[in-house]
């Protein structure tokens, strides 16, 4: 019995540092994606797009700060 659970925890474990490298693969994506997306502050003043480029910042900061 033993033997059974340290095979399910290594299992898990596993399983927990494969979703890990995921959800960091997956993050580097999405800020690279929205990079692309997110219009420069350089290229203009507007309001809306400063707006736009706070919260992007904002929640890329709350998705990396949060916990596994």
């Amino acid at each position: 019995m033993l033997a059974s659970s340290d095979h399910s925890s290594e299992g898990i474990e596993s399983t927990r540092e494969a979703c890990s490298d995921y959800v960091a693969h997956l993050q580097l994506h999405m800020a690279l994606q929205a990079k692309n997306l997110v219009p420069s502050l350089a290229q203009s003043n507007d309001r809306r797009e400063h707006l736009l480029h706070q919260t992007q910042a904002d929640l890329e900061k709350m998705i990396s700060r949060q916990g596994f």
